[in-house]
């Protein structure tokens, strides 16, 4: 009896926990960390929302248990939503359900579709969930590059070609979380065609689709004709409206999948707490001045961090969307992976950030870095850097070590 269970036995440890551990440690110890790890929001909800959910809960009937697949007035704010944002008509009824967050979703939408020995493809490095969800459901996952280019056209193609068995879904996530690619319509549509042409669900995550830093808002993949035949996508309230922890979110698309992930939530839950989803509903069909306040903080957490670490030496991509940047490790730490990097950062620097392994192993050159703090919790975190990176600087040049 002490062998491990067969579904845990197929979960690696789970590297943020271990990052997450010696954090604690350090703040035990009375160390000020400046955590940049979890994607956490730490706006607080817009008031209106808030005030939406107190006046809800005041009332004992929505205390009852509410209803799995959404409440009707929520559904129809989410097809609203599509039809301003993306010009995709969605039926309330059969091609939206709202979940639990978009993890929640994913994850039962995995154990609904999904027989033992199927083959999914999923981007390396992506979100846990997107791999995870399938291999708990009993499935093998076979990675595909994570950029919305040609070359991941092809490795799907050559996926097809050389699965066994044909692979029966992928996952797409633009703007990505850890890599904060995006993703054109042209690309959706050539996308959409080699899927339909394989006879491949997509299932897109959309988490980020409110978070961008360009004049050109990222699509969906919905927007493509006929990828409604073949797709279900996720969204989630909780960067868009800084609602991390009420847990919303919603799967839109095609209506068989919609349908076989309504009829898995109904044997597992009664949907979020009714008074949570009238707030979410007011969040939707509300003022979304909140949601241009969230993008241009975002932003401006960019501006100040990414700068002030180039000045130190740490050269960073610019993200031109979601809240993160995916850093590569600076070459005189690359032989310790990501892991040992990030474990080196939070001693020396008191900065946490995710390690990049915990997002594939082709993620183990990069460490993720969250914009979740104040800009001058970043000029101290990026201060806090430049002193590590550069123990010999001087107070003249602090960007270079002293001579």
């Amino acid at each position: 009896m002490t062998e491990e269970f067969h579904r845990i036995r197929r979960l690696p440890p789970y590297v943020f926990a271990a990052v997450n551990t010696e954090k604690a440690a350090a703040r035990a110890r009375g160390e000020d960390i400046i955590d940049l790890g979890m994607g956490n929001p730490d706006s607080p909800t817009p008031a209106h929302i808030v005030a939406k959910l107190i006046e809800t809960v005041a009332d004992p009937r929505s205390h009852r248990y509410s209803v799995s697949r959404g409440i009707p007035g929520l559904r129809r704010a989410q097809a609203a939503y599509y039809q301003r944002r993306f010009g995709v008509t969605l039926d309330p009824e059969s091609e939206i359900v709202a979940t639990i967050g978009s993890k929640e979703g994913l994850a039962n939408l995995a154990a609904a579709i999904t027989s033992p020995g199927d083959t999914i493809l999923v981007p390396n490095p992506s979100y846990p969930i997107h791999q995870f969800g399938f291999i708990i459901a009993g499935a093998a996952v076979r990675s595909i590059p994570a950029t919305p280019d040609d070359g991941m056209l092809e490795a799907i193609d050559r996926a097809v070609r050389h699965s066994v068995p044909k692979p029966t879904a992928l996952i797409v996530n633009f703007p990505a979380n850890p890599t904060a690619t995006l993703a054109s319509l042209d690309f959706y549509a050539d996308l959409v065609a080699l899927a339909r042409r394989h006879e491949l669900f997509i299932l897109s995550d959309l988490a980020y689709a409110e978070i961008y830093f360009n004049d050109t808002p990222p699509p969906s993949v919905l927007q493509i004709p006929g990828a409604k035949d073949i797709t279900v996508e996720f969204t989630s309230m909780s960067k868009t409206y800084s609602m991390p922890g009420w847990r919303i979110g919603f799967a839109c698309g095609n209506p068989r999948l919609i349908h076989a992930l309504t009829r898995m939530k109904s044997y597992l839950d009664y949907g979020a707490f009714t008074p949570i989803q009238v707030a979410a509903t007011a969040a939707l069909n509300g003022p979304q001045d909140c949601v241009a306040s969230a993008r241009a903080l975002y932003r401006e957490r960019r501006d100040v961090l990414l700068p002030a670490l180039a000045a130190a030496g740490w050269q960073i991509p610019v993200p031109e969307g979601s809240m993160f940047a995916w850093a590569p490790i600076p070459p005189q730490f690359a032989h310790l992976g990501s892991v040992g990097f990030a474990r080196l950062l939070l001693e020396r620097a008191h900065v946490a950030v995710a390690p990049g392994i915990g997002f594939g192993e082709h993620g183990d050159g990069h460490v993720r870095i969250a914009f979740v703090e104040n800009t001058q919790r970043l000029r101290q975190a990026a201060r806090a850097i430049r002193a590590f990176l550069n123990p010999g600087a001087t107070a003249d040049h602090p960007e270079r070590p002293a001579a």
